[in-house]
């Protein structure tokens, strides 16, 4: 196996009203006498046809310090996933993503193999910063992967993260195949976008695979030890897809997830930390195309006994068909509801994900076109609005 080239990564809608609209300037504000106008700001990372032929998958993640770091495939010879010519870029940003370092490579892999699909997860009590990834040998998708878990195999896809120590600048890549996959499997992935911590410290990424008989699971990979160690909890499913969690006021994990065929997500709850999940059931109110989403706890420094804590934020193309419609959707009860929605681009979009800022601003990466640009839009809660009580 080649070892990796590490390079140092140096108009929103209201629901229904199909009008863009822009923050009114501060100084234009308070001549007329009015309070702080809603927040909204964006800026493009990367775009389709500049540099490579196709940009996707994002990835964002907030460090302790307001950091933003996002990720993102750059397939560089056509809009295809694994196998092809795909790197894993970095792009970070120090004032709240107004303006970004300029685009490395954190993988970047020769002679027909590639990475792609990446997930970040921030440690905020060591500072670390993990890029959960695919690498995929040459000619091996997540379609054409085979079994076994061996760490040299060149025919299955396995499961690589990179670590950073300095804030995403630069990248030691690690292998953890054999530790997360049944040798009987077949393809398996990291979900893009993001991973979380849960309160007592433990990291979750999220996993999907595919089992010999072609059915669709879900699974954490959990480390209790600052990333030195991981392992896969018990698999949840079939009919699952790309997945994401969410650590709940009450210290139950809620899993998110895709499926085919449905027009809705999935979604399950786990009691021991992410280890095990209860039987998926379908989320009548989250209408989804079969898509990646995210979630997100609003304030999770906020106590349980305050309204704030228990809600939730979701991302994704609020569409039954079709990738377009990307909408950001509030609960204000862990989950059973979601009142709220604003509209974030009513045309082509795809993937997003959600991360929460120091300053109690949103940041929201996604595709828009759908694959035309890798777009990060900040937002605050008087945008966002809403019927959530106070407190």
């Amino acid at each position: 196996m080649r070892a990796a080239r590490l390079v140092a990564p140096a108009a929103l809608l209201a629901v229904g009203a199909g009008l863009l609209t822009a923050p009114v300037p501060p100084a234009a504000a308070a001549q007329r006498g009015a309070v702080r106008p809603p927040l909204y700001e964006t800026t493009d990372l990367a775009v389709s046809g500049q540099g490579a032929h196709t940009y996707r998958i994002p990835a964002l993640t907030t460090l302790a310090d307001g950091t933003l770091v996002a990720a993102f495939d750059r397939r560089n010879d056509s809009a295809a996933d694994l196998p092809g010519d795909v790197d894993v870029m970095v792009r970070r940003s120090t004032d709240r993503g107004r303006t970004w370092s300029a685009p490395r490579a954190a993988v970047d892999y020769d002679g027909g193999v590639g990475a792609g699909d990446p997930s970040l997860l921030a440690d905020r009590e060591t500072g670390r910063v993990f890029l959960f990834h695919a690498y995929a040998p040459k000619g091996v998708g997540f379609r054409t992967a085979g079994a076994g878990n061996a760490h040299d195999s060149t025919t299955v896809l396995h499961t690589d993260y990179g670590y950073s120590d300095d804030g995403g600048r630069s990248w030691r890549i690690r292998r953890i195949t054999h530790d997360l996959k049944d040798p009987s499997w077949q393809g398996i992935f990291a979900s893009s976008g993001s991973g979380i911590q849960l309160a007592g410290g433990r990291l979750l990424q999220q996993y999907a695979f595919r089992k010999a008989d072609g059915s669709m699971w879900a699974a954490s990979a959990y480390s209790d030890d600052h990333g030195a160690n991981w392992r896969l909890g018990t698999p949840v499913g079939p009919l699952m897809d790309e997945n994401k969690t969410v650590e709940l006021a009450d210290g139950r994990i809620l899993l998110n997830s895709r499926t085919r065929g449905a027009g809705k997500r999935l979604v399950a709850y786990s009691r021991d930390g992410g280890l095990s999940y209860s039987t998926p059931v379908a989320d009548d109110e989250l209408i989804d195309p079969g898509n990646n989403a995210s979630i997100l706890r609003y304030d999770p420094a906020a106590p349980p006994r305050r309204a704030r804590a228990h809600r939730l934020l979701f991302s994704n193309t609020a569409s039954t068909r079709v990738r377009r419609n990307l909408t950001v959707r509030m609960s204000c009860d862990d989950g059973a509801s979601w009142p709220l929605a604003r509209v974030v681009t009513p045309g082509p979009a795809a993937y997003s994900t959600l991360t929460r800022l120091p300053d109690g601003t949103f940041g929201l990466l996604y595709e828009s076109g759908p694959y035309r640009k890798i777009t990060f839009a900040r937002f605050d809660d008087a945008w966002l609005g809403g019927p959530c009580p106070a407190g």
